[in-house]
């Protein structure tokens, strides 16, 4: 309407009998431009503020994984999980928000948080916040928690390429979830679901997030030892497919690989290997600077007590 209405400004032929139409018309255009901003706040304002919110929250996590001070990191954490809380109570529906928050809690507790007590809150909020957003993308999931399993699987199986991001963060807030509560039984056994999840991601997407999906399936494979049912060599494939998909940038995937199935196997030269690799890389890598910190840490820790485990 405002556009018609400034070509029709436009095509009036000049003369003193045109003023008073030109007059009338330019009115009609400042009255449009006057309420025009209402409009939009009525049709889009939600779009845009989420949109901005999402955008904010992404920045910032961005900037925290590109870090390589793990002390800023750690004491600059609380401030910015509790400044997410706030954006979520006023945008709760916001599915990318709510898994911005889920991998946020995730990470900073795996990380930071050695109290077994703050563990198991943080990691609570993490969980609830990825499942949040799992019902707000697909509201048919929003039993998934209390579903039996086989209903559970069948929920996972319906799920396509757009559910992906969505899926991968339940199923990284739900293991990090479970390692927080290992001392449940109860939260033992849902370790079988976040499998499941991550080999739906796979089956899917096996690239996303540079073969994560891979890495926890590693993880997971190489918690027995064989004799006691663990899936190792299937562990160490997933471990080296997260490895060759990422081209080897998340360093933390070696230092695990050297930890769960290297050790486990007792393969010394393996470990070795792994860790020197990791030890001689460069850790500033674009979205890596922090876990990759982090990991050379470890890396250095496992090789000096290596004499002692082997």
């Amino acid at each position: 309407m405002l556009k018609k209405t400034i070509l029709k400004l436009n095509c009036i032929p000049d003369g003193k009998n045109n003023i008073s139409t030109r007059f009338a018309i330019l009115h009609t255009v400042i009255k449009l431009l006057l309420i025009l901003p209402g409009i939009l706040a009525i049709a889009g304002c939600s779009f845009i503020v989420s949109k901005a919110t999402g955008d904010l929250v992404n920045n910032l996590s961005e900037a925290i994984l590109n870090n390589n001070d793990l002390a800023t990191v750690e004491s600059g954490g609380p401030a910015y999980l509790l400044m997410v809380d706030g954006l979520i109570q006023g945008d709760p529906e916001n599915v990318s928000l709510l898994s911005s928050a889920a991998k946020l809690y995730t990470a900073y507790t795996s990380v930071f948080i050695k109290d077994k007590v703050r563990a198991k809150k943080l990691t609570d909020k993490a969980l609830s916040y990825a499942f949040r957003a799992v019902c707000e993308h697909r509201p048919e999931a929003c039993s998934m928690r209390s579903s039996r399993y086989q209903p559970f699987v069948d929920i996972i199986a319906g799920m396509n390429l757009k559910d992906v991001p969505v899926l991968y963060t339940l199923g990284e807030s739900w293991a990090g979830w479970i390692q927080a509560h290992k001392d449940s039984l109860i939260a033992i056994a849902e370790l079988s679901r976040v499998e499941a999840i991550m080999k739906r991601v796979v089956e899917l997407d096996e690239l996303f997030e540079d073969g994560g999906a891979h890495f926890y399936l590693g993880v997971f494979s190489t918690l027995l030892p064989p004799a006691l049912g663990g899936r190792v060599e299937e562990g160490r494939k997933h471990f080296e497919q997260a490895i060759e998909i990422s081209g080897g940038r998340n360093l933390m995937v070696k230092v695990t690989f050297a930890k769960q199935y290297a050790r486990l196997m007792f393969d010394r030269k393996l470990h070795d290997r792994l860790l020197h690799e990791v030890l001689k890389a460069d850790p500033n890598l674009p979205g890596y600077a922090l876990i990759n910190t982090l990991a050379q840490q470890e890396a250095q820790d496992l090789l000096d007590s290596a004499d002692n485990y082997f």
